[in-house]
């Protein structure tokens, strides 16, 4: 019976080069979000995670408005160009959001959903104002 490991065999967790994963929801600063030894279990740069991740999902919510391009002063291609350089950015965004929440930590989790929620809110908040504005002068904006 041959016992030898093959080349390509390994185990799935590797405890010596940080691949542990949890796979359930967990509190702490020990975490490993999109680079290598980044935070590094420090409580400092867990915060700045933190907030880096809050950032991402409040740019996300952001860039989900669309620019306004006005007719007849932009061509047909260039209106299309921007508009999916714009989409290219927030799915890049997007897809970084969800690769820190699937770290599985609770605090990612949640500066991702308040991110998510605050860059909601300055969309509708930015919509309604200008609505209202759009009122009180007799001219109703397209939002």
């Amino acid at each position: 019976m041959n016992t030898m490991p093959m080349p390509g065999d390994r185990p799935l967790m590797d405890s010596g080069n940080m691949m542990d994963m949890h796979m359930s929801f967990y509190w702490g600063k020990s975490v490993l979000i999109l680079f290598q030894n980044w935070p590094n279990g420090s409580l400092g740069m867990y915060i700045l995670a933190l907030l880096f991740v809050f950032v991402l999902a409040t740019a996300v919510e952001i860039l989900s408005v669309s620019p306004i391009i006005k007719q007849g002063r932009n061509s047909p291609l260039i209106g299309g160009l921007s508009h999916a350089f714009v989409y290219g950015i927030r799915m890049g965004l997007a897809y970084m959001v969800m690769l820190s929440v699937m770290s599985y930590n609770l605090g990612i989790f949640v500066v991702a959903v308040v991110g998510h929620s605050f860059g909601s809110f300055v969309v509708k908040f930015r919509a309604i104002s200008a609505q209202n504005r759009g009122a009180d002068d007799g001219v109703t904006p397209k939002v």
